[in-house]
């Protein structure tokens, strides 16, 4: 299996400073404010907030879930403090947080849902469990991805290494799963089956999905990079420029990153036009820092930026 290399067509990061100390971000507005989810920071609990007022300098918030869900532990023991992989969305008049509770290397791992009507509120609702893994099961029920279809119908994505990225439809009320789980996309040549952190965006006919293959976490030593492909229906397949299924480990590449920014990965599409991810700074010892670059598409329709 051969993995296409898709030149940088540009690498303009948006200008920003602060506090962008940022793990598996996701991004969204609410009014003319930015925000920026992302994993909590190790040994400590919640899921860490940036907030921007005008997109550049930004500023940490107090985190989601200062204190540890009592029901987390019914189904993850063993989890870790800290809460990884947030998705924010806005739908139906609230804002829905998805998030993974886990534990590093486990598939014993859960999606929960909070929700608001409003970020700056800091209301946020306690709305449970979505789906859970056990070391039963052959896919990590981490890395939650909501997205809403061409016919506003909800669904999320999700998944970890194992057997890979995952699809369940979602109820519009309750915003929890129907039924049925699709796979979507895996790397089955691959020995460590390394794909995860999935987000799909809906544009002009087509469902793009985003996953990150291969290793975060290690700094600089990390190799995570950016793979996309697309497909007609929600459900797959999903091809990428080569006419690879990426459920046989098909997947061309957009960021694998540069002398700076290693790793990039666990990205993030808003609006069509904007992508954010982390990567590890070469200039500050491997930190994780939030990037933010502007999206575009290509004449056939592909992403670049």
């Amino acid at each position: 299996m051969t993995i296409t290399f898709i030149p940088v067509v540009s690498a303009d990061f948006w200008d920003i400073s602060g506090d962008t100390m940022l793990h598996d971000p996701s991004i969204t507005q609410e009014g003319s404010t930015w925000w920026a989810f992302g994993t909590g920071e190790v040994d400590k609990n919640g899921v860490r907030v940036l907030r921007s007022f005008d997109g550049s300098n930004w500023h940490a918030t107090p985190v989601i879930f200062p204190q540890s869900l009592s029901w987390w532990s019914t189904y993850v023991p063993l989890h870790a403090s800290n809460q990884w992989a947030p998705d924010i969305q806005y739908y139906n008049g609230r804002y829905w947080l998805y998030y993974s509770v886990s534990s590093f290397g486990s598939n014993n791992s859960l999606i929960g849902l909070t929700s608001t009507d409003s970020i700056v509120s800091g209301n946020w609702r306690d709305d449970g469990l979505v789906i859970r893994s056990t070391t039963a099961d052959n896919f990590n029920a981490i890395d939650g991805d909501l997205v809403i279809d061409e016919n506003g119908q909800p669904w999320l994505s999700f998944g970890s290494f194992w057997s890979g990225i995952k699809l369940t439809k979602l109820d519009p009320n309750t915003m929890k799963p129907t039924g049925q789980i699709y796979s979507i996309a895996a790397r089955p040549n691959v020995s460590d089956h390394a794909i995860e952190a999935p987000n799909i965006t809906y544009k002009d006919g087509y469902y793009y999905l985003f996953v990150s293959f291969d290793h975060c976490c290690r700094g600089v030593d990390s190799d995570y990079k950016i793979a996309y492909g697309r497909s007609k229906n929600i459900t797959g397949p999903y091809y990428d420029k080569n006419g690879v299924n990426m459920l046989n480990g098909g997947g061309t590449i957009l960021d694998a990153g540069n002398e700076r920014w290693i790793g990039p990965g666990h990205q993030d599409v808003y609006n069509n036009n904007v992508i954010v991810r982390h990567a590890y700074d070469a200039n500050n010892n491997g930190a994780p820092r939030l990037l933010i670059n502007d999206l575009y598409w290509d004449s056939n329709g592909w992403p670049t930026y």
